[in-house]
């Protein structure tokens, strides 16, 4: 196989192990990783329908890693330097990934984003438009988002305005990371993001490394393991009806004299979500954007009785 072209590596790995495979492969240098179940669109397919808080394992018991790497050579160099730390792979798959039209056409569709005029997220195929703001290495995705929606950039918005150099962070169901990287970028001092996808965990560790920033990304239990001191800032992008569930627990994040940003909200569900947080929180709506809403509070010392 020549050099030139993308390749992707495919193996098969055992229960959690699956994860450390795959942070192994991206710090050796892989563009992205994909871990799925081999026995998917079969009779032996096993569906994961996880929740936050639940102690089932993240990944299956035995799940399919694809690596892809920019060129061949990549790829050799990264085998190498894991077999020198002891991670050496028996049973593999290596093919060409053709270069389709189709993926420099879906490219030109997406260029940077202005979320203010501070802040760019820019495609990793652009170049920025304006280097002396701060620009968000992120690729449009299906899954996970990176600011193109009005609940990211409302979040960003919050971020850019009213975070403090210095504070703490946790962003509760990260996605592609974004929001804890920006904070990173706009100089946070701790920054935690948790989700209960194994998917976005992987996504967002790589758009942490792509961006040169230091944040810790957990799942719900390990969060709830290793992070026990209280929040500055908690922002939270999901939808109301989890907002609501989550309400005591995202609470008890944030310490007295804290904030949270609440987004993922329809206009029409706003009231019922400030209700929701009134108990502990002064929050009302912080802004809107095309029928969605974020909202932003204050802990209080102490919670309301009843």
């Amino acid at each position: 196989m020549d050099s030139e072209g993308f390749v992707a590596l495919r193996f098969d790995a055992v229960g959690e192990d699956a994860e450390a495979w795959s942070d192994a492969l991206l710090d050796a240098g892989a563009q992205s990783i994909d871990v799925a179940d081999p026995h998917a669109g079969t009779l032996a397919e096993s569906p994961l329908y996880d929740e936050l808080g639940s102690a089932a394992p993240g990944l299956w018991p035995v799940s399919r890693i694809t690596a892809l790497f920019a060129r061949a050579s990549d790829l050799e160099r990264a085998l190498q330097s894991l077999a020198g730390a002891g991670r050496s792979l028996t049973a593999h798959e290596i093919y060409r990934v053709p270069d389709q039209e189709w993926v420099r056409a879906t490219q030109a569709q997406f260029g940077p984003i202005r979320v203010t005029d501070r802040m760019w997220i820019v495609p990793s195929w652009s170049e920025s438009l304006d280097p002396t703001a701060i620009n968000l290495a992120l690729d449009p995705g299906l899954a996970f988002g990176t600011g193109s929606h009005p609940t990211t950039r409302l979040c960003l918005q919050w971020l850019v305005r009213e975070l403090a150099a210095g504070e703490s962070l946790l962003d509760y169901g990260c996605g592609s990371g974004i929001l804890a990287i920006a904070a990173a970028r706009l100089g946070a001092g701790r920054v935690v993001g948790t989700d209960i996808d194994p998917q976005a965990l992987l996504a967002s560790k790589a758009n942490a490394r792509r961006n040169r920033v230091s944040a810790g990304f957990l799942s719900p239990e390990r969060l709830a393991a290793e992070e026990t001191t209280p929040f500055d800032v908690v922002v939270a992008n999901i939808l109301a009806h989890p907002l609501q569930l989550l309400a005591p627990a995202l609470a008890a994040r944030v310490r007295p004299g804290g904030r949270i940003v609440l987004s993922g909200i329809l206009e029409a569900q706003a009231d019922s979500l400030v209700g929701a947080y009134r108990r502990w929180f002064n929050i009302c709506v912080f802004d809107r954007d095309d029928g969605w809403v974020a909202l932003a509070g204050t802990r209080r010392g102490r919670a309301r009785s009843g």
